[in-house]
């Protein structure tokens, strides 16, 4: 493919600017701010670059849309594809970022941290005995890059984790892996769930009524994307102690409403959607490395399956 004009919009757009100039002369940028993005723009460039599609956004002369983020359902969901055009995302340290995310919030809990900080508070030289992470059963849904890269973590510590994704296919790293319709068999005895699953018709709420109603007193972490949580149904499991502990990185609507209840939950710990964040390095280094291939007609590492919508 022949690409001569790239459009790069979104929050990093202005510090990798001087990096694209600098190693690739040869092409033609515009970098806009979103707000600031126009028609012409859109019938200007071979490719748009950035976090998701502006409000105004349409293919115009586009061949080819690169993500700024490991997730595409910005682009995708509840929107329709114009079948020619290319869609890739960005690879790059999201499941080491991932991993240490769920991991500290994991030994945060195991370790008693909030429990000694109270003991602090109040003055008092008390014990509680520690849990060894070795000893926990964990289930993470989502077998891809990161999952997988979650799974290895967690095998460091001597755990033997366990995958769930829509085929039940083996991957790397997990003990075993299971369908959806097969996890119900180990849904009760999980003590973590770690939710890595993209946005798609077939996870859309996936985590649901049913769902927690397996789970014993489990902890929830979600590190995907919200609305493949039924937050109502969430609430629920929490009031009932199917779920002890959720964390939360992500959610349905974001920035999290004022008025959601999930915000003064004492077992709720809420984050704004930074368990993995695209540096400006990392962006600029992966499109260099797709347009490279894109150019040379190579296959692309990175190239999201429309249907799939991952």
């Amino acid at each position: 493919m022949k690409i001569d004009n790239i459009l790069v919009t979104g929050r990093l757009y202005a510090e990798m600017a001087p990096l694209l100039q600098q190693k690739r002369p040869d092409k033609n940028f515009r970098f806009v701010a979103e707000e600031a993005v126009c028609r012409d723009d859109f019938f200007w460039a071979d490719v748009y670059v950035g976090f998701r599609p502006v409000p105004s956004f349409e293919f115009g002369d586009i061949r080819w849309v690169h993500s700024l983020g490991a997730g595409v359902d910005a682009f995708l969901w509840n929107r329709e594809w114009k079948e020619d055009v290319v869609l890739t995302r960005t690879i790059g340290s999201f499941g080491e970022q991932i991993s240490e995310y769920c991991l500290s919030y994991m030994l945060r809990d195991l370790q008693c941290h909030d429990v000694y900080g109270w003991y602090q508070s109040q003055r008092q030289w008390k014990t509680v005995a520690p849990t060894l992470l070795r000893t926990q059963r964990v289930v993470i849904y989502g077998t891809g890059e990161i999952g997988q890269q979650i799974a290895r973590h967690l095998r460091l510590f001597g755990v033997a984790p366990i995958g769930v994704s829509l085929s039940g296919q083996k991957k790397p790293y997990f003990s075993e892996v299971c369908s959806t319709e097969q996890a119900e068999e180990v849904l009760p005895k999980a003590d973590w769930i770690i939710a890595a699953l993209p946005l798609t018709k077939q996870t859309y709420h996936l985590f649901d009524e049913r769902f927690f109603s397996l789970l014993n007193n489990a902890c929830f972490i979600n590190v995907g994307r919200g609305a493949t949580v039924d937050e109502t149904a969430l609430w629920s499991a929490l009031e009932t102690r199917h779920v002890r502990l959720a964390v939360l990185d992500v959610v349905e609507e974001e920035p999290l409403p004022p008025t959601s209840p999930l915000w003064l939950h004492p077992n709720v710990i809420i984050t704004p959607h930074i368990a993995a964040l695209t540096s400006a390095e990392e962006a600029v280094d992966c499109f260099l490395q797709t347009l490279w291939r894109m150019e040379n007609n190579q296959p692309l590492f990175n190239r999201v399956d429309i249907e799939k919508g991952y």
